[in-house]
């Protein structure tokens, strides 16, 4: 495409998918056209297969093409528009590049989901406002039974993401840790590869921007206990005037122990579901059962996650010689090796 052309995305502030997706837009300096509420309805766009947030309506031979799912669009567009890379070039750092979106996308959106839908001070902002996101001049009666609507489908929902009394507090104590971990990796970066944003840095940003500033619980914790977090995330939300450089991304060989630490994080949570989904996914078993950081975890099994394993693995395959080397090297000892 050419960077004169602008991409129609469709999406909703209460995305973590969509902010992500749009702050890599700004960064990369691509131009785009952001459908939400009503303009999205009256755009007279294709439906996508399957409705998820954002949609990207991208040219193609039949006419306009409804593409979803944040992951491959990222790689689509490095394909198609040049400059401002969001990929590191080395083969092992884009691998754990991928490991880290994969992370964020998978694992982080458990707490973005988990604190909304939760606490009635979350439950209650989310109510009122997502769903007024969709029409502004919506009345007030009507708004108010659109709110409870939405409040009933999303906390009978909360089930998707594995979110019960059982897994409650694993994933709070994971959030914590996490806030702590990348609060210390930042001061090495600021990114998670050096001075420049790579997807990954964006995927933790689109769930951060509900986790630190919009719901009110996470909010809170993250302004008490990781302040440089904040920042972070209301830094990361329009890089377009960042001049990156190629030799602002790290070496492999001078991956600092805070990048260490947050795959051990990694390692800890977001491996053992993983592992324990795509079991139950094999053996055709009613439950996930697994235990994260020496606590129980339970939940229904999730087919999309399956496929997100089977995805790094193949990531993972195509690594060969000294690549595939330094990522054992730098995985070894967190946890994240079992995926392999």
């Amino acid at each position: 495409m050419s960077l004169h052309q602008s991409i129609a995305l469709r999406g909703a502030p209460g995305s973590p998918y969509t902010r992500k997706m749009l702050a890599v837009l700004r960064y990369r300096r691509i131009p785009y056209r952001f459908l939400v509420g009503l303009w999205a309805q009256n755009a007279g766009l294709p439906a996508p297969k399957v409705d998820l947030l954002p949609t990207f309506y991208f040219d193609s031979e039949d006419g306009v093409e409804a593409v979803v799912d944040s992951t491959p669009i990222i790689r689509r567009l490095e394909e198609d528009v040049m400059g401002r890379s969001v990929i590191p070039h080395d083969p092992a750092l884009a691998f754990l590049n991928y490991l880290l979106e994969d992370y964020a996308d998978e694992w982080l959106t458990k707490a973005m989901f988990h604190y909304r839908w939760w606490y009635e001070a979350d439950i209650e902002r989310a109510g009122e406002v997502l769903p007024r996101w969709r029409d502004l001049r919506a009345s007030a009666a009507a708004m108010e039974l659109r709110s409870q609507a939405v409040r009933e489908r999303q906390i009978g929902r909360l089930y998707v993401v594995g979110s019960n009394d059982v897994t409650a507090p694993v994933i709070e104590a994971s959030y914590r840790r996490f806030l702590a971990r990348f609060d210390d990796h930042i001061g090495n970066g600021p990114f998670l590869f050096g001075a420049r944003p790579a997807a990954a840095d964006f995927g933790l940003y689109g769930q951060l921007t509900q986790l630190a500033m919009f719901d009110p619980t996470p909010a809170k914790l993250t302004a008490d206990t990781a302040p440089r977090v904040l920042a972070w995330v209301q830094t990361v939300d329009d890089l377009s005037g960042l001049e990156p450089q190629e030799g602002d991304w790290i070496t492999r060989d001078s991956l600092p122990d805070t990048l260490h630490e947050l795959l051990a994080e990694v390692g800890g949570t977001y491996v053992p579901v993983m592992l324990a989904n795509a079991q139950a996914i094999d053996t055709g078993a009613e439950r996930v059962e697994a235990q994260v950081d020496g606590q129980p975890w339970t939940q229904r099994p999730f087919p999309y996650q399956a496929k997100c394993l089977q995805w790094v693995r193949q990531e993972y395959a195509r690594l060969d010689g000294d690549d595939r080397a330094c990522v054992d090297h730098a995985l070894a000892g967190t946890g994240c090796e079992a995926l392999f």
